[in-house]
């Protein structure tokens, strides 16, 4: 897999959990997902957050 390949896939994965954990969050704030912990919320934020670091990072550092 070449490096703007990867890139791109984890910019894509990084776009997901932000969204999949915002839209959690509004529901959650709506009262529609109420049975949801919050830790879960979290989860999806840090994994959003890691993905990011984990981005930038092979993009600026690692020269292949």
């Amino acid at each position: 897999m070449s490096q703007s390949s990867l890139n791109r896939r984890l910019t894509q994965l990084f776009g997901i959990l932000l969204g999949i954990g915002i839209a959690i969050w509004v529901l959650r704030g709506f009262g529609i997902l109420t049975f949801l912990p919050g830790g879960i919320i979290w989860l999806f934020f840090l994994g959003a957050i890691a993905i990011a670091i984990f981005s930038y990072a092979q993009r600026t550092w690692w020269r292949f």
